[in-house]
């Protein structure tokens, strides 16, 4: 029971995060309600008020979640595997459509690029971005610490990985929103950035 409620609440709290950003990219943020995004995810605005403060916490729960699940799956790799191969995997794992998705499906790509855009520009989501990420980068390199046996305390090779980790799946989901349509699959991207930050950023041929 107790495994069966806590997939109920990731389940929940994926569908309002998802619901916040779909609404936000499709009205944009001033034009969304903490009552329009409760409605969407069909729970009552005091459900939602159970897992988020904000619109702009429920936004940046989508980029956080994920992030922290890229840590509990890169602690579940084989010991074995080598630490970039791991954290590929790790991170690909967690970009595989939910139900939330399927249930509200994201509109045509050149639209719903712009409307991502126009989202992370706003202002009010600014402060939320920032503490999800340094949380979820905190974590990611906690993760990297354990996997390759330094400290974080004195090492700074854990933060390192996890900040290169980071920037890399940034930059290719910004490549993603920026590609044609049909868009780069992002998995691609990802893969891609991981596989160019694990070989040091060699020069590109001229």
């Amino acid at each position: 029971m107790t495994g069966l409620r806590e997939r109920k609440k990731a389940e929940t709290r994926a569908a309002l995060g998802w619901a916040a950003i779909h609404l936000t990219v499709e009205r944009g943020y001033d034009n969304v309600r903490v009552e329009d995004i409760a409605e969407a995810a069909g729970v009552s605005p005091r459900t939602f008020n159970n897992y988020f403060a904000s619109k702009a916490e429920a936004i940046a729960s989508r980029h956080l979640d994920r992030s922290l699940r890229t840590s509990a799956a890169l602690r579940e790799r084989p010991a074995d595997e080598p630490l970039w191969a791991a954290l590929t995997r790790a991170a690909l794992e967690q970009f595989t459509r939910g139900p939330e998705v399927e249930a509200m499906p994201s509109p045509a790509h050149p639209q719903w690029a712009a409307g991502v855009r126009a989202m992370l520009a706003e202002p009010a989501l600014q402060g939320e971005r920032l503490r999800a990420a340094a949380i979820a980068e905190a974590e990611l390199a906690a993760a990297v610490a354990e996997r390759t046996g330094t400290d974080l305390a004195t090492d700074m090779y854990p933060r390192l990985v996890a900040a290169a980790a980071s920037a890399a799946v940034g930059v290719a989901m910004q490549h993603y929103l920026d590609s044609g349509d049909p868009p780069t699959p992002i998995e691609r991207l990802i893969t891609d950035a991981f596989t160019q930050v694990a070989a040091g950023l060699p020069a590109p041929p001229r």
